[in-house]
C-alpha cells in the first residue's frame, strides 16, 4: 500500500526488502521519487553492520545478513516496527549527523503520545528510554542518498536480543512498547503517529 511518500510493506522477508531500498535510493538519486519511508515487519532476522558483531553466534535456522549500514549487529522480528527511509541529503545540506538526529527525534516524537518519554542520548545511537534502548537506528548514504533506517520494538519478543551484542551492548537492556506501557500494543496502533512524526520532519 502506498500513501503519498509512505510505502507499507506489510511484514516481508528481510532479503527481497533489503534489495528494494537500494533500487529505490537510485530511483531517488535520479529525481525519480521523492523521499520515502518504508514501513516494514520482518520475520526473524539478524543483520550485521560494518562495524562487525562481537564474534556473536546466532540462533540456527534465523538468516543473518551483513549490510552495508553503520552500527554493529541487531535483530529484526515480529512485533517490531522497522523503517527505511530514502531521503536525498544534497537539499538537507548533507548532513549525515543531523539526519540521524532527525531520525531519532522522529521516533522519539511518535511514541511520546503513548505516553512513553524517550529521548537520544550522547554518545550512543539509537532512542533511549531512560537507560532502555527501544529502537536501534541504522543508515547507510549512498551518492548522498540514505537507505537502511531504524527499528522501534513495539511487541518484540526481547529474548531474541539476549542471544548476542545488540548495536555491542547486552542484550538486556533492549525494552518494547509492551514492557514500557505493561500492556498490549499493536504495530496498526504506532503506524499513525509514525507517520504524522515523519511528516512533520521531513
Amino acid at each position: 500500500m502506498s500513501e503519498g511518500r509512505i510505502v507499507d510493506l506489510g511484514r516481508a522477508d528481510y532479503e527481497p526488502v533489503w534489495r528494494r531500498m537500494k533500487e529505490l535510493r537510485v530511483e531517488r538519486k535520479r529525481g525519480r521519487i521523492p523521499d520515502t519511508l518504508l514501513l516494514v515487519e520482518h520475520p526473524h532476522v539478524y543483520t550485521i553492520g560494518v562495524q562487525g558483531d562481537e564474534g556473536d553466534t546466532y540462533p540456527e535456522g534465523i538468516p543473518v545478513y551483513h549490510v552495508e549500514r553503520g552500527g554493529k549487529a541487531t535483530y529484526h522480528g515480529p512485533g517490531q516496527q522497522v523503517g527505511y527511509p530514502i531521503v536525498d541529503l544534497t537539499p538537507r545540506g548533507r548532513d549525515v549527523r543531523r539526519f540521524v538526529h532527525d531520525l531519532e527525534e522522529m521516533v522519539a516524537r511518535a511514541i511520546e503520545p503513548m505516553g512513553v518519554s524517550a529521548s537520544r542520548v550522547e554518545g550512543k545511537r539509537g532512542v533511549w528510554v531512560r537507560d532502555r534502548k527501544i529502537a536501534s537506528v541504522g543508515i547507510a548514504v549512498e551518492d548522498w542518498v540514505t537507505y537502511h533506517g531504524f527499528a522501534l520494538n513495539v511487541s518484540t519478543d526481547l529474548s531474541y536480543f539476549e542471544r548476542f551484542h545488540p548495536c555491542g551492548f547486552e542484550g538486556r537492556i533492549m525494552t518494547s512498547l509492551e514492557r514500557e506501557l505493561d500492556r498490549k500494543v499493536s504495530l496498526d496502533e504506532v503506524r499513525p503517529d509514525l507517520v504524522r512524526a515523519w511528516n512533520d520532519l521531513f
